[in-house]
C-alpha cells in the first residue's frame, strides 16, 4: 500500500501523491515514513525531504526551510515555511 504524502507551504499545497517512503529531515535527526507508521509529529530543520515513489528507486530531493511534520491516519503531511525550487 502506498503512503499518502502532502507538502505544503502557508501559501500553497505544492505537492499532493501516493509515494513508497519519504525521509524527513527532523530536528532531533532524519526519520523515514511508510505506509503504516504510528501516528507522529516533529518539527523540521533547514534541509532536504527526499521522496522516493517506488521501491528500490532513487529519491526526489525538495529542498525545505522550517515547519512541522505530522504523521496521521491518512498519511504523512509536511508544513514548510518555504520549499525550495
Amino acid at each position: 500500500m502506498p503512503l499518502h504524502f502532502e507538502l505544503v507551504t502557508p501559501a500553497k499545497l505544492v505537492r499532493s501523491e501516493d509515494v513508497h517512503m519519504v525521509v524527513v529531515p527532523g530536528t532531533e535527526g532524519e526519520f523515514g515514513v511508510l505506509e503504516g507508521h504510528a501516528p507522529f509529529m516533529s518539527t523540521i530543520r533547514d534541509g532536504a525531504v527526499q521522496v522516493y515513489k517506488t521501491e528500490g528507486s532513487a529519491p526526489e530531493t525538495i529542498g525545505v526551510r522550517g515547519g512541522f511534520a505530522e504523521v496521521g491516519d491518512t498519511g504523512l503531511t509536511v508544513l514548510a515555511e518555504h520549499v525550495e525550487g
